[in-house]
């Protein structure tokens, strides 16, 4: 199972996980939901207790992603194959990212 941590503006905001190829988990941090300063970090996971489930990369994850020839380029530099979206994410999207979010492979 590989996890990563979400988050937003440096705050962590909640734990992506990939259960199984076609099982992801998204849940929001305990100390991130209880402060009412913290918003969502997207309208297709809005702050809840409850963990969101989907059988593919979040969309809102998805769109991190680089797509086209940016994809390729990415694939072929850092050896990812270029349908594990989630690899992909870890890899790419630690840093420059557009917007506020950022995510941290956890160990």
């Amino acid at each position: 199972m590989a996890k990563a941590g979400v988050y937003h503006n440096g705050t962590l905001a909640g734990i992506l996980e990939k259960e199984t190829a076609d099982q992801y988990v998204f849940t929001y941090d305990a100390a991130y939901f209880a402060d009412p300063t913290c918003a969502a970090i997207s309208l297709s996971l809005p702050k809840s207790v409850a963990v969101h489930h989907s059988s593919v990369l979040f969309p809102f994850f998805a769109g991190l992603l680089a797509e086209g020839i940016n994809k390729e380029i990415q694939c072929r530099l850092l050896k990812i194959d270029e349908t594990d979206d989630f690899t992909r994410l870890l890899r790419t999207a630690g840093e420059d990212t557009i917007g506020a979010i950022t995510i941290q492979e956890i160990s």
